[in-house]
């Protein structure tokens, strides 16, 4: 049952990944867009298509958080205790961005709109740097199982940057091919061959990071660099094979998701069986038996109430059915 729950919060984690990041990266393109005048479409086509889904993707985060804190409540004490600097600032983060995002709005020219429209920009490309430095931090161990570890290098080293660092280009990866998907349906041509391009970039700067970091894990993650390398390979190869795939956009959108989803789940099955590096397994961090049956049943009520509503969500905003 444990390694269910496990299961079941790394399903959250990759959907947070993919929708959450997603998101974020849209933040990316907007920061990157250029002035006022030379960046006014581009940031048109990104309010269009964030405005309707940005606050719903947040479900998957409290999802996740509530799964972890009732399902492994020592992991959750130990990661808070020891990695609450970089948590702290990626929960100001999602703060500042959805200020950012609603003032631009209310603020249409008013001089204030580009100081709203630079912190949702930032906010979306620092919020997924710090939460990759958090991934980066448990999965080299550098968190222990009493918690209270060192503050500074659990998430200042350079598997966190490496986390840090992919976090930022995967999310730009995914939001330009979503993006490139959303210019052809308003009938964009020229946006939709810019954010082809950027998808074509981001995709093989990714791919640099992911071979740079292998050499940064061999050096700093020996342990994590061996699991990769072995047992998560195969999904990492087949996210580097998916990641520039180019065709229709619904093939190309569905390939995009399953590139990043592999990453993520490469992650996980490269740090089983333990939730902390090396020396807090699965079972030994679980909850009593009791508590994760009842967490099982909450999370499949849950499942069926908020992934029609978001599958209903999405199809509406791809088909320009919301104002």
């Amino acid at each position: 049952m444990s390694t269910l729950i496990a299961v079941v919060l790394f399903v959250g984690v990759i959907a947070y990944a993919l929708f959450g990041g997603a998101d974020f990266g849209a933040g990316f393109w907007d920061l990157t867009a250029g002035g006022r005048r030379r960046g006014h479409r581009t940031r048109e086509l990104i309010n269009s298509s964030v405005s309707p889904v940005w606050e719903a993707n947040h479900t998957w985060l409290v999802f996740c958080l509530v799964t972890i804190w009732t399902g492994f409540p020592q992991a959750f004490t130990a990661i808070t205790t020891t990695l609450y600097l970089p948590l702290g600032l990626a929960a100001l983060g999602i703060v500042a961005r959805g200020a950012g995002f609603a003032f631009r709005h209310a603020l249409a020219d008013h001089p204030l709109e580009r100081i709203s429209g630079v912190t949702f920009a930032l906010s979306s490309v620092l919020t997924p740097f710090f939460f990759g430095t958090v991934a980066g931090g448990i999965a080299s161990g550098r968190v222990p199982s009493a918690g209270h570890g060192n503050p500074l290098t659990s998430w200042l080293n350079p598997t966190s940057f490496l986390g840090g660092g992919l976090a930022i280009t995967v999310c730009a990866y995914l939001a330009a091919v979503f993006l490139t998907g959303q210019a052809r349906r308003d009938a964009h041509t020229a946006m939709e061959e810019a954010f082809r391009r950027r998808a074509l970039g981001a995709g093989i700067f990714a791919g640099v990071v992911a071979v740079a970091g292998v050499f940064v894990l061999h050096a700093d993650s020996p342990r994590l660099f061996r699991r990769l390398s072995g047992v998560g390979a195969p999904l990492l190869i087949i996210s580097a094979l998916l990641l520039l795939r180019r065709g229709r956009p619904l093939v190309v959108r569905t390939l995009a998701a399953i590139a990043v989803a592999a990453v993520v789940a490469g992650w996980g099955v490269a740090q089983y069986p333990y939730l902390l590096g090396t020396h807090l397994t699965i079972g030994e961090g679980a909850a009593p038996t009791a508590t994760l049956w009842v967490l099982f049943v909450v999370s499949c009520v849950a499942a069926a109430l908020i992934v029609p509503s978001l599958f209903l969500l999405y199809t509406l905003q791809l088909r320009r059915r919301l104002g």
